[in-house]
């Protein structure tokens, strides 16, 4: 079987290649059959491809240690769920994911475009089936997931302990999934310069896609802040690592995207800077691919293969000129229709908000690569830090808060004075007597009173948005307002699935609030022993330790006392002697209001003190529900829409 998923990947190269020669052909001889005979190779990847991935599943869970990737990344005391997610715990697999995820949405493209587009879907696929060349010979040149040893070791080396999260399984099928997601707009949008057709078809049909993408990327972002959080012991949001940033930097330029597309889809504006956009974040989603894998960039769960960086950064090379090249050449076709009559506009609030986040994104670029290229021009390295990044970062997400209060309130084309006066006058009111009842609680950081004031003023604009909807519904249809509240969001998922997103986004910003009020304390505590650290006591009772089937486990049992409520709580390191690595879990206790955070750093040889690191965070917990209202918010923007699929299969958009 191995040996057939082996032969599997060579076949699928030779077919993305031939997919890839047949699709132009046929689109430049207009041969019909030559497309169908393209799609039919895309199809028998997917094939292939599928095969090829439940083989190398199949290796993990029948432990068949004589493949190197398996001996490498497994054992036999690994649990189910891990040997399932070893699949993609190092380059081959990875690499293997990337090309397999994308032959199915190649397939669904086929699919969903059996009857429309057809004179863009060659240029597509040739698109796709590239990137499947690339990836494909990657694998099978530079890291073979079926590559077999030549003998078979009783056990496997085991998974890295940090990758033993529930994290692993969800944190990187996610990533690639918004990763590879971004490749249909892209392909879309290349084809659409192929062939000239730069109106907003291209933009209507992959919307979906694009949203799909983003979520993906979203959750995957929010699962990795989560893994780190409980695993890494870092104790925060985000920690600018460069594999987190990686992530970000494409998520950025998709919001960006999705923001922007709007103006064209209403307006026929910003059609080249679209395409730039789209151009942009397919080339961050290849570095996020480089960076994590190529070892380039040192990160605490970076995934390096000697010798892939140099190919990464000429297909990324080869991407970026040939679309630009492509771009210049149908400057000519994309042209706007329309102009933007006011920098009093919901238009030109839209433009800002996309300046924000592509100069967050270049930003972030910078003091991802920064080091690296330090490095290579004057042999040292110069270490870029959280500090640079809040500095840079902070004031441009505060600008972003204050447009998604003041986007909705501005009409589109051109805003009045009586309109200003009358939309703004409750967020401003609401917004300013929040910040003073702050101040008079006691917050006096300028930073986090700035904060609150544009929280209130988003959320207000929010709630008056929904407000009015509901109370306009109720009069025109004759519904109580109840019903008028749901319909309206369902009518119109798209305006206030969006709105949903930005009341998550409001709350990341109350969780980060708390980062000002954070308390730190590194005590070292004899066994009985306690520490008062602000309302909480926390008791050192004992210390056990124990063996497991793959680990040593050292436990620190802790008593906490909270305004006289007891509560018992455990942090631990663990010895892992395959790899020779220590490991240790935090403890956390999570309330609406805070968390206690407990990393356990050392102990005596006789266990009878141990040093810990106790961290206070103020309204963590809203960081992980913020995520999940913007997941709430995605889902409904992303619902199938009955009058939407009739836009376009008429091609009607409204203006």
């Amino acid at each position: 079987m191995v040996d057939i998923a082996y032969f599997s990947l060579i076949v699928s190269l030779a077919l993305s290649g031939y997919a890839v020669v047949i699709s132009l052909l046929g689109a430049r001889l207009k041969r019909e059959e030559m497309i169908k005979s393209g799609e039919r190779a895309v199809l028998s990847v997917f094939v292939l491809l599928t095969f090829a991935s439940i083989a190398l599943f199949h290796a993990f869970l029948s432990r068949n240690f004589q493949l190197e990737y398996v001996a490498s990344y497994s054992d036999r005391s690994l649990p189910t769920i891990y040997t399932i997610s070893a699949f993609w715990a190092g380059n081959p697999g990875s690499m293997l994911l990337w090309a397999w995820l994308l032959s199915i949405f190649s397939a669904i493209v086929i699919y969903q475009n059996r009857r429309k587009n057809r004179e863009l879907i060659p240029y597509i696929l040739s698109i796709l089936m590239t990137t499947s060349v690339f990836f494909l010979a990657m694998i099978i040149f530079t890291a073979n997931p079926f590559k077999q040893l030549n003998f078979i070791p009783p056990d496997g080396r085991g998974l890295n302990p940090m990758l033993e999260n529930p994290g692993m399984y969800l944190h990187p099928p996610t990533l690639y999934l918004g990763y590879v997601g971004f490749a249909i707009p892209f392909a879309f949008a290349m084809a659409a310069l192929i062939t000239g057709k730069t109106g907003e078809v291209w933009i209507r049909t992959t919307r979906k896609w694009t949203i799909f993408a983003w979520f993906f990327l979203a959750v995957g972002n929010m699962v990795g802040a989560w893994w780190a959080y409980y695993t890494l012991g870092w104790g925060g949001h985000w920690a600018w690592d460069p594999v987190e940033n990686a992530s970000f930097m494409p998520w950025l330029t998709g919001s960006a995207f999705l923001h922007s597309v709007m103006i064209q889809e209403k307006k026929r504006m910003l059609k080249t800077w679209n395409m730039v956009l789209i151009i942009i974040t397919f080339i961050l989603t290849l570095l996020g691919t480089f960076i994590t894998r190529s070892g380039v960039i040192q990160s605490v769960h970076s995934f390096s293969q000697a010798g892939i960086g140099p190919f990464f950064l000429g297909f990324m090379g080869f991407v970026l000129v040939g679309s630009l090249t492509l771009l210049a050449f149908r400057l000519n076709k994309l042209q706007s229709k329309g102009e933007l009559e006011s920098l009093v506009s919901r238009e030109s609030t839209f433009l800002f908000n996309n300046l924000i986040l592509v100069g967050l994104a270049f930003a972030v670029l910078w003091g991802t690569v920064f080091p690296f290229i330090s490095e290579a021009v004057k042999g040292t390295k110069i270490t870029v830090g959280p500090p640079f990044f809040n500095q840079v970062a902070t004031p441009l997400f505060l600008i972003l808060l204050l447009l998604m209060g003041i986007c909705p309130l501005i009409a589109w084309r051109k805003a009045t004075p009586s309109n200003l006066r009358r939309n703004f006058i409750y967020p401003l009111v609401a917004a300013i007597a929040g910040a003073i009842l702050a101040y008079i609680g006691g917050i006096r950081l300028i930073l986090v009173l700035i904060t609150v004031l544009l929280m209130i003023f988003v959320t207000t604009t929010i709630v008056l948005e929904f407000y009015r909807g509901t109370k306009a519904r109720h009069r025109m249809a004759n519904e109580n307002y109840f019903k008028a509240f749901f319909t309206l969001i369902w009518r119109n998922k798209r305006r206030y699935g969006g709105y949903i997103i930005h009341a998550g986004v409001v709350l990341l910003f109350l969780a980060t609030i708390g980062e000002g009020y954070k308390t730190e304390k590194i005590v070292n505590l004899k066994k009985g022993e306690s520490v008062q650290i602000r309302q909480y006591n926390l008791k050192f009772e004992n210390l056990s330790t124990f063996p497991t089937a793959s680990k040593q486990v050292a436990a620190a049992n802790l008593t906490v006392s909270n305004s006289g409520h007891l509560k018992s709580i455990t942090a631990r390191k663990e010895w892992y002697p395959k790899q020779e690595q220590n490991w240790t879990r935090v403890a956390v206790s999570s309330t609406l209001k805070e968390d206690l955070y407990i990393i356990f750093s050392e102990f005596s040889e006789k266990g009878d003190n141990a040093t810990f690191k106790i961290i206070i965070n103020p309204l963590m917990i809203w960081f992980w529900i913020g995520g999940y209202v913007m997941a709430f918010g995605t889902v409904i923007v992303m619902w199938p829409d009955r009058r939407e699929k009739l836009r376009l299969a008429t091609g009607y958009t409204r203006r």
